[in-house]
């Protein structure tokens, strides 16, 4: 199904997640430690990531803030259940979903096939390598003045130069431009990018905005198609 790079120093929950993951037929490299976990992320890069935060030689935050230079690979952190710190730093560094310790196999098997799905990697036509027909391309592609979205390869263009999108805020973007000048709650995007069984709440959605906007800004330092209308909720301008 797809391949996993789990990074976590506890031995047990390497094994029992591991067994977790290969029993629905991914498969799974195991690293003790920050430091090889990254290692091995840049040199061999797999569909999804899961990484503790708390690890020796390297951090799960340092990890993450690291890889998001170069990649834009799903990722899961796992955080201890009363840091919530960890939580919003981890979204503004770019990652995808959380899991709390201690937490549900089953529930993280669900996280997992949930971003699986969103993201296209691990399963179906596009995971394989198989390039979707032209006439899907043509249908899903979205331009909106300077922005150009193409799912089907998940690229993103401002004024024809690349900027790099996760999965999670390639679809809040994608929900904002589809309907220009339409306000988006924090509730309907929530929806755009999360299935039903994960929950997150406002501040998550903020966090993506924030990292989102910045990534723009590195490209287009006048970057504003994004608004925000506070109390309410965010819309896409067509410049």
């Amino acid at each position: 199904m797809a391949k996993i790079t789990l990074v976590d120093d506890d031995e047990n929950i390497v094994t029992s997640v591991s067994l977790a993951l290969e029993s629905h037929g991914h498969t799974v490299k195991a690293y003790y430690d920050g430091a090889a976990g990254l290692a091995a992320l840049e040199n061999d890069p797999p569909d999804l990531a899961i990484l503790d935060v708390k690890m020796p030689r390297m951090d799960g935050m340092e990890v993450l803030r690291r890889l998001r230079r170069t990649s834009e690979i799903p990722v899961i952190i796992l955080t201890s259940k009363d840091e919530e710190i960890d939580e919003i730093l981890g979204f503004n560094l770019g990652a995808d979903d959380y899991m709390h310790k201690p937490f549900s196999q089953r529930l993280l098997l669900e996280r997992v096939k949930a971003l699986l799905r969103r993201t296209g990697r691990g399963e179906g036509d596009e995971a394989s390598g198989a390039a979707p027909a032209a006439g899907d391309v043509a249908a899903r592609a979205l331009k909106r003045g300077k922005l150009t979205l193409d799912p089907a390869r998940h690229e993103s263009l401002w004024d024809g130069k690349p900027v790099k999108l996760t999965v999670t805020e390639f679809l809040l973007l994608q929900s904002l431009a589809q309907r220009p000048g339409f306000v988006k709650s924090r509730d309907n995007l929530m929806d755009a990018a999360y299935d039903d069984q994960v929950y997150v709440d406002d501040r998550t959605i903020d966090s993506h905005i924030k990292r989102m906007r910045k990534k723009f800004r590195e490209v287009d330092p006048e970057f504003d198609a994004i608004e925000t209308l506070y109390g309410v909720g965010y819309r896409y301008r067509e410049s």
